[in-house]
């Protein structure tokens, strides 16, 4: 029979968090990079906005430039997607399946040993 290793629950509550900022790093990253290169490019409507505010005048904007409404949907597509994904683990806790994969995952993590990028902020004791 196949015996699995135990797996500390403050290992996987490191990894946890460590997903965690890794995701919010990748959502200001890309505001930081697609959402203000969309910005910048919708500055001229800006002050169009400015002055006459009407929602067909933001309309107009983003269907004519559609790059940059690309960008923006990216940016606030993940950053919803991050805040509903935190939002659901704070409110329901973290589900056993993914609490499984989290350990899975550990264990992986440390039958690599030092050699996983990982193993420094997951498993090793400070």
């Amino acid at each position: 029979m196949n015996k699995v290793a135990p797996v500390s629950q403050f290992q996987v509550q490191r990894l946890y968090r460590l997903i965690l900022y890794g995701r919010w790093l990748i959502v200001g990253l890309l505001w930081m990079s697609v959402g203000s290169v969309s910005i910048w490019s919708l500055r001229r409507e800006f002050s169009l906005w400015i002055e006459y505010f009407t929602w067909v005048a933001v309309r107009y904007a983003l269907v004519h430039n559609r790059l940059a409404s690309l960008g923006i949907g990216l940016c606030l597509g993940m950053t919803t997607a991050v805040l509903v994904w935190q939002s659901r683990h704070i409110i329901w806790g973290i589900s056993p399946e993914e609490l499984k994969r989290l350990e899975q995952k550990v264990r992986q993590i440390n039958r690599h040993g030092p050699t996983h990028p990982l193993w420094k902020w997951v498993i090793q004791d400070n």
